[in-house]
């Protein structure tokens, strides 16, 4: 089935199967009550720990929304999107190594369905039966799963920025998160100050140019960012939190923030990141800002499981234990054509077993020696054995000549259909046919 995804992507399990025995071993493979997304997580983990194994990696988390349609609420899902429309919710975490940006794969997902029954206010319920305990089980994952790498930092938004995440981390991953909550930390005076006026009065300490990405209804464009960056002890808050928790905790504050207003009328940057790691120089400042920016890749990770490559959203499956567990196989697909669209540069330096198997380097060879042409820029680049040199193959699979543009992951997904049925024929014994 994950081969069907990668070389197939879509949400159409007749599709997908190719004939009325696929879809049906598909379909069956789905509700089985046997199959669990954990276990595909399990299983995609234990590979993206091998490969992380000696690198310095980033492991980023997120949550997205899967909107099925209403005529599934009356199936058993249950609310999403303010409760205006029926789904799923996913929450991945994807390793990236640090500095090259190389995505290494699935650490771990959780994928589930909200009931849709009252719950007590939201202060009268223990974290642990909250949706927020999602976070501090991604992180710990990421400890137990990464704990072959030289380092793990976890990096997250605004949304995962609550006390017991910092109190209960494991000792063996940092924390880079978003400040979204003005907490009460300790100040010289007796009674408390606030995080964000104790940051905004710290003098500017340096600035730096960064390029910020392109994003619907944006363009990527050169930013100068102003930083300033401060020890700071967080204090336990007042409602909701367990008093067993330690009353206080020290992190360390960088503040970033645009200098200029941008000409396109989008909002100036301003980023506040409470981190572990420890920060007493611009350089270290630096690196949060850089690390913290490896977020991005998660949102161009769920552009391609939904718009861009597999318009989950679309699934007609009426079933939500077959919906989880085709979610489950599809984002693990979709990890492998974005690892695709990374490698596209050669900057990454990944091996082609990161998304291939050894089988597959001699067909993309011999596919790369037929799609060269004459002059250099017709040539695959890339070294042999390298993710960045399939990647080129099966970006030219896929329609993009090498002179317009970079492909993305249509261009990718195609490329990989493309090259599933090369694969195929390539096995076919002349006695088969």
């Amino acid at each position: 089935m994950h081969a069907a995804l990668v070389a197939r992507p879509g949400s159409c399990i007749r599709r997908l199967g190719g004939r009325r025995a696929g879809e049906m071993q598909f379909t069956r493979f789905l509700r089985n009550r046997s199959v669990s997304a954990a276990e595909m997580s399990r299983h995609a983990g234990e590979q993206t720990g091998a490969r992380a194994a000696g690198r310095h990696v980033v492991a980023v988390q997120d949550s997205s929304e899967l909107a099925l349609g209403s005529r599934r609420a009356r199936a058993g899902y249950g609310p999403v999107g303010n409760g205006k429309a029926a789904g799923l919710l996913l929450h991945p975490v994807l390793a990236v190594e640090a500095g090259t940006g190389a995505l290494l794969g699935l650490v771990s997902m959780q994928v589930w369905n909200r009931g849709a029954g009252e719950l007590a206010p939201r202060r009268q319920r223990a974290t642990a039966n909250k949706e927020s305990q999602r976070w501090i089980d991604a992180t710990k994952q990421a400890g137990a799963v990464l704990e072959g790498a030289a380092s793990i930092t976890m990096v997250s938004d605004r949304e995962s920025d609550f006390y017991e995440l910092f109190a209960e981390r494991p000792h063996n991953v940092d924390l880079i998160v978003r400040a979204c909550q003005n907490r009460r930390i300790e100040a010289a005076q007796e009674e408390p100050g606030l995080l964000f006026a104790f940051i905004d009065a710290q003098p500017e300490q340096s600035r730096f140019e960064v390029t910020i990405p392109a994003a619907p209804g944006r363009r990527a464009r050169d930013a100068e960012l102003a930083v300033r960056y401060a020890p700071v002890t967080v204090r336990r808050p007042l409602n909701g939190a367990d008093p067993a928790l330690p009353e206080t905790i020290g992190l360390t504050l960088v503040d970033v923030r645009e200098v200029s207003k941008p000409k396109d009328g989008s909002e100036p940057v301003h980023w506040r990141l409470l981190t572990t790691h420890s920060v007493a120089t611009v350089a270290q400042a630096r690196r949060v800002v850089d690390l913290y920016r490896s977020r991005w890749v998660i949102e161009e990770f769920f552009r391609t499981l939904k718009t861009a490559g597999f318009d989950i959203e679309a699934a007609d499956i009426g079933d939500p234990h077959a919906m989880i567990n085709f979610a489950a196989a599809a984002t693990i697909a979709a990890v492998t054509i974005k690892q695709l669209v990374q490698a596209r540069d050669g900057n990454t330096d990944q091996r082609l077993s990161d998304a291939f198997d050894p089988d597959d380097r001699p067909i993309l060879e011999a596919v790369s020696a037929k799609l060269e042409g004459k002059t250099e820029r017709q040539r695959n680049p890339h070294p042999k054995g390298s993710l960045a040199f399939a990647a080129w193959v099966i970006a030219r699979l896929g329609g993009w000549t090498g002179y317009y543009g970079k492909p993305g992951p249509k261009v990718m997904r195609i490329g990989l259909a493309e090259f599933s049925a090369i694969k195929y024929g390539a096995t076919l014994d002349v006695h088969d046919v």
